[in-house]
């Protein structure tokens, strides 16, 4: 149903399907409004949650999205997998950034909670400049150290292919 109290998106949707689906395909679930976004994070299970802030930004995201796919098919990875995408759903993405307290806004980045509280944040300054193998590393020692989920977050097999 069309909303017409969300603001429109900046970038035609054609053109950023297929970093959507490069994230969706090894596990992350898109949150499109707000109230997905409330009820991802805000939420006090004892579980941790990935939520990547997904990008077009060629410097950074061309190796944010491959590297969090490749820290998923790490042993130990978050409990559940989001992601919004910066510059479409305009308002999911600034609830999510509500969420991430004492940082500027930063797109693309990768924020880790866990009973609703922020315990990690990669912004766009740590993933410049950066390749896909650095940052899953650093987000592999983030895992080990907060998560307990039991990885990888697709086949071995599966990743191959995406």
């Amino acid at each position: 149903m069309f909303n017409i109290t969300s603001r429109q998106p900046m970038y035609d949707q054609n053109a950023v399907q297929h970093m959507r689906d490069e994230l969706v395909a090894v596990g992350f679930k898109e949150l499109l409004t707000p109230d997905e976004v409330d009820k991802s994070i805000n939420v006090n299970d004892d579980k941790t949650k990935l939520v990547m802030i997904n990008s077009v930004c060629g410097c950074a995201a061309g190796s944010a999205r491959p590297g969090a796919s490749l820290a998923l098919q790490h042993t130990t990875i978050p409990d559940e997998l989001y992601t919004v995408f910066a510059g479409m759903e305009r308002d999911a993405v600034d609830r999510a950034r509500q969420y991430v307290t004492n940082f500027p806004p930063s797109s693309p980045s990768v924020a880790l909670f866990k009973n609703g509280k922020l315990v990690y944040f990669m912004q766009r300054y740590d993933i410049e400049g950066r390749n896909a193998d650095h940052i899953a590393n650093v987000l592999k020692e983030v895992f080990d150290e907060h998560c307990s989920g039991q990885g990888p977050s697709v086949s071995p097999e599966h990743f191959a292919r995406v």
